[in-house]
């Protein structure tokens, strides 16, 4: 039988029993047991841990877990100063990418509009979004604990709330992403990049032929998805994005 003392910080605590939260855990088991096995058998997902030390010494997922270490457990450090000790993943984040699962739709669209690369399609399964975000290096969103805690995921989050703007907010401040915010360059129907409608286009009238009437005699300037088709003008809407992206503000300010 293998004893261990473990303890979670920060915003791991979210996925502990109440009577877990903020304190040493004394954990027994019996036979050899990786380290990621043993954090996510306590309901944590790998994906949430950037920092294991042992014994003040930091180690890897694949790390053996002895009899009487005592390990500390840190959640993802995006948005602080770590100078000094050994992450789990690469960082910098260079190029932040995300696949949302089939539930957050919203969230999907939101984190388009404010210009993030998000893929986003209904009625995929846990093995394609795993997949995807393998083979794409994309930050796996999800509420679904399980699904993150698949071997094949090494960048995911954990979404809290079932809010979508405070979804938005919880992405934005766990990874530190206030300052990449260039809203208003994706089509939020399929994550394209879009482009200026000019009058020189060989499908202008075409595409404008989608557009209400009374919009072509009140607006002049569009942009369009080259890839859906979509047409987009600064109208209502625009206005009341552009007053929830001025209220998107660090936590500490």
């Amino acid at each position: 039988m293998y004893r261990v003392l473990i303890r979670f910080y920060e915003e791991l605590n979210f996925f502990l029993k109440d009577q877990e939260k903020h304190r040493d855990l004394p954990v027994a088991f019996p036979g050899r047991r990786s380290m990621k096995d043993l954090i996510e058998s306590l309901g944590v997902p790998h994906v949430e841990v950037d920092l294991i030390l042992v014994n003040g010494n930091p180690v890897a997922f694949d790390y053996i877990v002895q009899d009487g270490d005592r390990i500390s457990v840190y959640p993802e450090f995006e948005g602080l100063d770590i100078t000094g000790v050994t992450p789990l993943k690469d960082r910098p984040l260079r190029h932040t990418a995300f696949v949302a699962d089939v539930h957050l739709h919203t969230l999907a669209r939101k984190l388009r509009m404010l210009g993030f690369d998000t893929d986003y399609e209904k009625h995929r399964d846990d093995d394609i979004l795993a997949a995807i975000s393998q083979q794409e290096k994309r930050v796996l969103l999800t509420r679904d604990r399980q699904l993150l805690m698949r071997k094949n995921v090494s960048r995911g989050l954990y979404i809290r709330s079932t809010d979508p703007d405070t979804q938005v907010r919880e992405v934005l401040h766990r990874l530190d992403l206030y300052r990449h915010l260039t809203p208003f360059r994706r089509c939020v129907v399929c994550n394209a990049l879009i482009e200026p409608l000019e009058t020189d286009n060989p499908d202008y009238l075409r595409l404008l032929k989608s557009v209400p009437r009374e919009i072509l005699t009140r607006y002049k300037d569009f942009r369009y998805c080259p890839v859906c088709r979509r047409v987009y003008w600064k109208g209502r809407h625009v206005e009341k994005m552009e007053a929830f992206i001025a209220s998107l503000k660090p936590e500490d300010q």
